[in-house]
Parts: structure tokens; sequence; C-alpha cells
């Protein structure tokens, strides 16, 4: 009888792999020509980023699903083992000698790495437990001077979704006030007053398949359900730590609608039907009103723009369609240094810097001096190569998020001088490079923050020699 307790679950056994592995060698160069070969993958439980040859479909047609069944079936193979390990993926790096023995690492997910986006390579370093980018962290300023529109009528409101919606079953009081606690909100009364008339339910149309419709047009969005408001802060608005660090809010002078990720009194009710949500606004800008409606664009993840000055106004169709985004005259708080965009480190500084992005640039490497010192510098990505002396991190004292090339990141670790200030990292991967010598270098970064680190897990095969 064989031993269950000695037995590895499918996601560590060879031959869950093997498919996988064999098809990445389909026609490798190094493998061809009786060399070490590498390969390299990550595989989640709903996709996967292969670097395979695929095969072409037959001309006049496209590409059918039987054209990659090996491909779909060797990816589900090891798919069933991820779920089966309630893992959600993994990265993997082989070593295949020419007679075809193999070393598998298989690179275990770490609670501080978010994966790598379409490479083995690791993802944003997460060093310190629940912390998030400053766009994140923001919250509305006070306006003291903001007052609803004048335009705002609850009661016109009412009587005209009533005389567009006869018949449509209304919100209780006692509704009201569980709305109100689960969302930890007052509702205004223009809110209140439209789901007076309707509270939009799907089980109150019964067999009307046109009432959805009639709904939409009566108030002009997709409404949601009452018990389906949601506050639209800052934590309804995902970004990945590496993407979120690189934006930065800001409100001009006079602006109708505050520079923000999300608020604690953007209420969202609707939808465009686009995927953009509509929301009241509690907490306009100065030269906004309280209970404007305004639109969080489903393709951003800062700032929202102004529809209507107010609930009635939307019901109305008095919509405001001057979209144009007033300019601040001075330097903005993200600069981007490269081949296409600003000429030098010189041209990027200035007191109210946040964010510096040097990209692809074709000069000599470039120095940090001119940004040392800044007060509200806190996030630097560098392009590898791109630093004259990447020292000179130590003189941002600031950084919260810093991105470099392996090389750089070797340098500030062999001298002890990575900024302790940071609350995430990132080290950027080009080409295809060994994921095991990032893996390490990764994890050399968390170890300065007792963050767990990626555990390698190495399975041995053979694959036999090129046929």
């Amino acid at each position: 009888m064989v031993d269950q307790m000695t037995t590895p679950p499918p996601i560590l056994r060879f031959a869950t792999w093997e498919p996988v592995l064999r098809l990445l060698l389909d026609g490798n160069a190094d493998r061809r020509a009786a060399r070490p070969a590498r390969v390299a993958g990550r595989i989640g439980r709903h996709g996967w980023s292969l670097p395979l040859r695929r095969r072409q479909a037959p001309p006049g047609r496209a590409l059918q699903t039987e054209d990659m069944q090996d491909e779909l079936d060797a990816v589900n193979r090891v798919q069933s083992a991820l779920a089966d390990a309630g893992v959600e993926g993994i990265s993997f790096t082989a070593q295949v000698s020419p007679a075809g023995k193999t070393t598998l690492r298989l690179l275990a997910p770490s609670p501080a790495v978010l994966p790598g986006l379409g490479t083995p390579h690791p993802g944003a370093l997460l060093l310190v437990d629940g912390a998030l980018p400053e766009p994140w962290r923001r919250l509305p300023d006070p306006v003291p001077t903001a007052a609803p529109a004048p335009t705002a009528d609850p009661e016109l409101l009412e009587r005209t979704l009533r005389e567009r919606l006869p018949g449509a079953t209304g919100a209780t009081e006692e509704e009201f006030a569980a709305a109100e606690a689960r969302l930890g909100i007052t509702l205004p009364a223009e809110l209140k007053a439209l789901y007076r008339v309707t509270r939009a339910r799907r089980e109150d149309w019964g067999d009307d398949d046109e009432a959805d419709m009639r709904q939409c047009m009566a108030v002009g969005c997709e409404l949601f359900g009452l018990d389906d408001l949601y506050v639209a802060d800052a934590a309804s608005r995902g970004c990945r730590w590496e993407f979120a660090a690189t934006k930065a809010v800001v409100t001009p002078a006079g602006a109708a609608v505050q520079g923000l990720v999300g608020s604690p009194g953007w209420i969202a009710f609707g939808d465009n039907g686009g995927g953009d949500r509509l929301a009241v606004d509690l907490t306009p800008g100065p030269g906004g009103h309280i209970g404007q409606v305004i639109m969080l664009s489903h393709e951003e993840s800062v700032g929202a723009e102004l529809v209507a000055d107010s609930l009635t106004d939307l019901v109305l169709n008095r919509l405001n369609h001057d979209r144009t985004a007033r300019r601040e005259e001075r330097p903005g708080p993200v600069a981007r240094v490269n081949i296409a965009s600003l000429p030098s480190i010189e041209a990027a500084a200035h007191p109210g810097l946040e964010v510096l992005a040097i990209g692809v640039w074709d000069g000599a490497p470039l120095s940090l001096a001119p940004v040392t010192g800044l007060p509200r510098l806190r996030t630097l990505t560098a392009y590898p190569g791109t630093l004259a002396d990447p020292l000179e991190i130590a003189g941002l004292e600031g950084l919260e998020f810093l991105e470099l090339g392996p090389q750089e990141w070797r340098v500030l670790l062999d001298a002890g001088a990575v900024p302790r200030t940071l609350s995430a990292a990132a080290i950027e991967v080009h080409g295809d490079q060994d994921p095991l010598p990032v893996v390490a270098l990764a994890n050399e970064i968390l170890a300065l923050w007792d963050r767990p680190p990626i555990i390698q897990t190495a399975l041995e095969g053979d694959l036999g020699p090129v046929a």
C-alpha cells in the first residue's frame, strides 16, 4: 500500500508539468542544437503566459480551439492541480540538458509579492503590510462654502419620476434606514426622492421585460438597486502598487470635482451603460455643489468628471457639457524623462514633484542630484542603465516606492543603501532573463523588511533526448 502521507500533491509532481515543458521545448533553438535549454512561464487558475510558438491556422480561416488543443490540455492539467492546492497561480523555470535531464523550479507565491504581468518574474514587492500608495490615502479637502446647486429640487425630481414611472415600487423609510446603516452615511434628499419612486429591484417588475429600459430612460442611467448603492472610496478603485505609485491627485483652483481616487462622500448609484459609474458627490471641489453628479471612468483609476450640477438636472437632462479639464499653469506632480518627453532631470525638478519616471534614454546616464532634497518626491522608477550613480538614491529621503533594474538594486543592496522609507518596490526586467536571479534579488529586498520570501521547489525529471 502506498503511504498517502508521502505522496506529493499533483502540483508538486513532475508529471503534471511535463506536457507544458514539452510544448515549450518544441522548436527551442538550444534544444534543437543539443545545447542546455531554459524555459519559463506562469500559469494561473484563470490564465497563463507561456512563450509558445503556436501553429498557424490553415489558409482561409481563423485559429480555432482545436488548433491549440494540445496547449489547452497541458495548461488545464496544471490549472486543475492549482485548484486542488488552493493556489491562484505559480511561476516556473526549467533547465533541460541535451540528454533530457530536467530540473524544474516552481516559484511559490508569497503574500508579499504580486504576480508579474505576463511574465514569470515577480511583480511589486509589498514591504509594509497593508500600506497604500499616497493617492489612495488622500482624503477630500473640506470646502466650507460648498452648498447644493440652486437647481437641486427633490420635490420636482420625485414628481417628474412618478409621471415617468407610474406604478413603480418605491423604497420605504425602513429600507432607507437600512441602506444608511450599511453605508455609514446619510442619503441626500435628492437620492431619497429618486428611490422613493423606484427602489430598482428587478423582482418588483414581474414579467415586464421593458421595465428596466423605461427606468433607464426615466432616470438617465442604469440605476442600481437601493441595496446596491456603494461608497466609491479609494478602496473601491483597486490598482496595482507599481501603477498606483506613479499616479498623483491634484485639485485645480476652482475645480468642481476634487482630484481624488475616491471619496467617502461619493455615493455610486448607477452606470452609464459603458461601465462608467455615476455618483452623487457630497465632497465637491471649491467650484462644485454638494450633491452634484459625477462620473468615474472605468478606464481611469484617479479622478472623476462633472456630469450634472444636481440629480434633478440629470433626470431633466440638464447636463454639464463642459468636459474640458482645467489645467494648472505650474509644473505637474508627475514628470517623465525619456527620449520622447522631458530632456533632463533638471527639467523635471520642482518643489511639487511627487513622481519621477525615467524611461528609455539614449544619452549619458543621468544624475539624480537635481531632485535631491525635494520635499514631496515619493516615487522613482528608472529604466535599467539610466542612472549614473544609483547610490544618489540615498539623497531622496521620502521615497515610498522604488523601481529599478537588477544591477541598480545590486548596487544598493551591496552598499546597504536601500531606502528604509519604502512601502513597496519593484524590479524592472526586460527580455528573456532567467527568473531565478531576479527572485533571489527580490528575496534579499523582502528580507530587509522581514517579509515572506518567494519559495523555490525543485522537481527532477527526464524529458528524453531530442527526437
